[in-house]
């Protein structure tokens, strides 16, 4: 039997065949060098699957949504820690020993720093305040690769089924059994959010969701306002 790989990086897409072949030739040399690769699809109707086969190890059809895509690859992963990465997040040099040392450590879980890519001159002050809002707060986004042990992962039960803030629900839950590692490495993500949505308008919007997410309203709810705004 092969041995088990150190880390298991989970890759959830939906129609993401313009950009799946460059992330996943990117991550290629984690792969030869022992890493796991995962793409769990929710469903897409372009070409992801296609382009997504060769350069993976495995790549899983799921239920959609990315809460079950992510919880579907846990399923089937084999490594000793998890990374889930969004399709257009690139991690940096040396990512892997970063994860390593920081679970090495102490902590059962973490997250990199992010940088956002783009021409907009608020992007380096968003993704500056993400981080810092992460380093206080203990919260950390989809956007800046979660990752965790096997253990910390069941022991959180996995992302929660719900359509919209399953990171931070994901992050209360692993709170609980320890402080994030916050990793200064940045990973890099698009930062077309903002540049398609209006910077202001989508710093307003996802402040508002997460004030109303805090008060209890419910992520079903929330998910329709935000594809609503979009």
């Amino acid at each position: 039997m092969p041995a088990r790989p150190r880390l298991s990086i989970i890759v959830p897409t939906l129609n993401e065949a313009a950009i799946i072949e460059a992330q996943l030739t990117r991550l290629a040399p984690r792969r030869a060098s022992g890493a796991e690769l995962l793409v769990v699809d929710g469903g897409s109707r372009d070409a992801t699957l296609a382009r997504a086969r060769p350069l993976a190890s495995r790549v899983i059809e799921s239920a959609p949504g990315r809460a079950r895509q992510m919880n579907a690859g846990a399923r089937e992963a084999r490594g000793q820690a998890l990374l889930f990465l969004h399709a257009d997040t690139v991690l940096p040099p040396g990512a892997e020993a970063a994860i390593a040392a920081a679970l090495v450590e102490g902590r059962d879980w973490g997250r990199f720093d992010v940088r956002l890519a783009g021409r907009h001159p608020l992007l380096p002050v968003i993704a500056f305040a993400m981080n810092q809002r992460s380093r206080c707060t203990g919260i950390a986004t989809g956007d800046q690769g979660l990752f965790m042990t096997r253990e910390a992962f069941a022991g959180a039960g996995g992302f929660p089924d719900q359509p919209l803030m399953e990171d931070i629900e994901m992050s209360r839950r692993l709170k609980r059994l320890s402080r994030p590692a916050c990793l200064r490495e940045k990973v890099t993500t698009s930062g077309r959010r903002w540049e398609q949505g209006g910077a202001w308008r989508t710093i307003l919007l996802m402040w508002r969701l997460r004030w109303r997410y805090w008060r209890g309203a419910s992520p079903d709810d929330l998910a329709r306002a935000y594809r609503h705004v979009r």
